[in-house]
């Protein structure tokens, strides 16, 4: 942290305290990148060429939104069954990528001495857009050792405790009465990096059991596994409006991990109208630049491609865990593009030794439950066989 001159202006408590998420972004291009659960082999080529046909006067007019929230619907209709007569452009809100979302929503609903519930080990973007707001935060730990989600832990959380006993035992109902429920549930569902699933049910038993409560379900790679809570809002409501019942539940999507979009950040957050329509009052009227909207469009109208891509990635998925299990390597799948593994030797001398290989992979070192572990991003079958060769040589002393 850089700290302030002597006599210059002061942030608030919040942000002088704070320790800003950052991520080793920098001398990664051209190489195999499984670190950051990024598409590994770029967008479709209707993409590239929406691009190109950008004109150049363009590039100095404010960038325009109309028809980007029915896009966003007509996809979500076309791969979502039941949503086709009841998501409206209303309840799409548009962001310059996820994060930009999930920082909105705290600036939204988020204030000093509320309460953030979450799991642990998650994303770690949560956590310091929860302290920049002052709150509170309650991370229930995952169950090893099958990072099996916490539900009773979470459930009980969502309640106030319980009354004192008929003894006189009075702590208890002085604190139900001071209890309030959490300001926000923030699930990231598969979870990153566990890849733990959450059956879309839970979820919304979750949401009714806390209606004061904005429950984020963060679905960023729900394609690869097919957990979305969307399809069984509407069966859920009977209601032409699949919020109806569930008026706290707010879903995070994004086309950067399937689509290939990550560097032009585009982002979207589904819900009830009147939520979204909090979360984007505290985002600027232009967040997201013009060439994000073109290619969103693009991608969005090529369906078909996404779905190659995905059906690829499950092919390498299922193509590796093999060689894992075959090779006797400690390791967990479960949901998303990843997965988690555990060196026998140290895992920090593995890691650079797969850079220097020309491999990314990404660390969890520090993160509880999964300390000493690796986790890998899945691409192609083409690019798994080249990382299990490299692993191979580096960790098992044996050709693959």
């Amino acid at each position: 942290m850089i700290p302030c001159l002597p006599d210059g202006p002061q942030a608030r408590p919040e942000v002088e305290s704070l320790q800003s998420y950052s991520a080793p972004l920098e001398g990664r291009r051209g190489l195999l990148r499984l670190d950051f659960n990024e598409n590994t082999v770029g967008p479709s080529p209707r993409v590239v060429e929406a691009i190109r046909a950008i004109p150049a006067d363009r590039y100095a007019i404010y960038p325009e939104y109309d028809g980007l929230r029915e896009a966003v619907v007509a996809n979500l209709s076309a791969t979502t069954p039941g949503l086709a007569r009841s998501l409206a452009p209303e309840q799409v809100g548009l962001f310059n990528g996820v994060d930009a979302a999930i920082h909105a929503l705290f600036q939204a609903y988020g204030a000093a001495g509320d309460r953030l519930l979450t799991t642990s080990p998650t994303f770690g973007y949560y956590t310091p857009c929860a302290r920049m707001q002052g709150m509170a935060i309650e991370a229930i730990p995952y169950e090893a050792p099958s990072f099996t989600f916490p539900l009773a832990g979470i459930g009980a959380a969502l309640q106030p405790p319980a009354a004192g006993d008929a003894a006189g035992d009075t702590d208890g109902n002085e604190a139900q009465a001071s209890w309030t429920p959490p300001r926000i549930l923030l699930l990231c569902n598969p979870n990153n990096p566990t890849g733990t699933r959450l059956a879309p049910e839970r979820i919304l038993e979750l949401a009714a059991l806390a209606p004061h409560t904005l429950v984020v379900v963060d679905e960023l790679y729900e394609a690869f596994t097919g957990d979305s809570v969307l399809p069984l809002l509407l069966q859920a409501s009977g209601a032409a409006d699949p919020f109806a019942a569930h008026p706290n539940l707010l879903v995070l999507r994004s086309l950067a991990k399937t689509a290939g979009l990550a560097g032009l950040r585009i982002g979207f957050a589904i819900g009830p109208a009147a939520v979204v329509d909090r979360v984007s009052r505290v985002t600027g009227p232009y967040d997201i630049n013009s060439f994000a909207v073109t290619a969103a469009h693009a991608a969005l109208a090529d369906q078909p491609y996404v779905e190659a891509y995905v059906a690829e990635v499950l092919r390498a998925r299922d193509w590796l865990v093999q060689r894992l299990q075959e090779a006797g390597v400690h390791h967990h799948v479960d949901g998303g593009n990843y997965l988690l593994i555990w060196p026998k030797g140290d895992a920090g001398v593995v890691e650079a030794e797969l850079r220097r290989a020309g491999i990314l992979v990404r660390s969890m070192a520090g993160k509880p439950l999964i300390d000493g572990s690796l986790r890998v991003s899945l691409g192609t079958l083409d690019q798994m066989q080249c990382f299990w060769a490299a692993y191979a040589a580096i960790e098992l002393s044996a050709s693959p």
